[in-house]
């Protein structure tokens, strides 16, 4: 048998066999090749994944303007009401790990995917680039996203008045208790600088993901490995405090009138995040745009973001 599996007809006849297999698998490897990458978005808060209003419509952009490219909403919820209700009080914490499980999952998405989060969503994104690189996150964008937190609470959405009103009350009085830390989303990324040592002993989120507590060299190793971190800073912004936060800037500890930018922070001298290694390799990029919170046409997304996913 062995002898007549290695006659030349034998090998002609297997090759003729295999042919097939080998040039299909080679064809949908070149096309896989050839595809978009992928796009994963998060939401703000008080909003949903599949809103047609905001999430929907960046979708719906986003699949115009780039075919073929696969776009995965993260869906933090059973519906759109649930999932606006853990913008506000389902852990921060809980929240990175159900998102990470949904992208491992995802079978799509296993070669690597640029991602876009909006306001609390950027933040939330970047934990998950450096909390969990499998499969990789290759670029990030942070739309108004809160890199250094916020210390104010000056507006938000109007169909959620009441409950604004309550975090507000919330966090002016017990931001670091331990049960506000575990159930109100914004206490977990609220960033006193007049109490710095509050902040860094009991933030069970931001103080832990931009490593202000004990460096995670993992945190650090992950978050360098994007090829892009794109920062877009809203300037006239009223809704984050400070508007610099937007682009790692902050109060000056131990006062909330001067702002230091990035490139003046502890965060960025040590390193803690790899950022200063990031930003002399190029791989910051600081983008600006006058107007409020969250306020871009669909024009200025095309022309300003989306070549950053191409």
């Amino acid at each position: 048998m062995i002898a007549n599996m290695a006659s030349p007809s034998s090998r002609l006849l297997l090759a003729a066999f295999l042919l097939p297999w080998c040039c299909a698998a080679w064809a949908q490897e070149h096309l896989d090749s050839l595809s978009p990458t992928p796009l994963v978005i998060w939401h703000g808060m008080g909003d949903s994944c599949c809103n047609p209003v905001s999430m929907g419509a960046i979708k719906k952009i986003t699949e115009k303007e780039i075919p073929g490219i696969y776009v995965l909403s993260l869906k933090i919820g059973k519906n759109m009401m649930e999932e606006m209700e853990n913008s506000f009080f389902l852990n921060v914490n809980l929240q990175i790990s159900m998102a990470c499980q949904i992208l491992q999952r995802d079978p799509k998405l296993q070669q690597g995917y640029n991602a876009i989060g909006f306001s609390q969503g950027g933040q939330f994104l970047r934990a998950v680039a450096q909390r969990c690189p499998t499969p990789p996150m290759l670029s990030l964008i942070s739309v108004g996203g809160q890199q250094q937190g916020v210390y104010g609470f000056p507006r938000c959405p109007g169909e959620s008045s009441h409950i604004c009103d309550f975090i507000r009350k919330t966090l002016n009085g017990a931001a670091y208790s331990k049960a506000v830390q575990e159930h109100l989303v914004q206490a977990q990324y609220w960033h006193d600088p007049i109490k710095e040592d509050a902040y860094r002993n009991y933030s069970t989120f931001l103080a832990d993901i931009n490593q202000e507590r004990h460096v995670n060299e993992s945190y650090r190793k992950n978050l360098m490995a994007l090829k892009k971190f794109v920062m877009l800073k809203f300037l006239n912004d009223t809704m984050v405090d400070p508007v610099e936060s937007q682009w790692f800037g902050f109060y000056r500890s131990g006062q909330a009138e001067e702002v230091n930018p990035l490139q003046k922070t502890t965060l960025y001298k040590e390193d803690y995040l790899g950022l200063k290694q990031m930003d002399k390799a190029g791989k910051l990029v600081f983008l600006a745009k006058e107007g409020d919170h969250l306020v871009m046409s669909s024009t200025w997304f095309i022309d300003h973001l989306i070549p950053f996913l191409k």
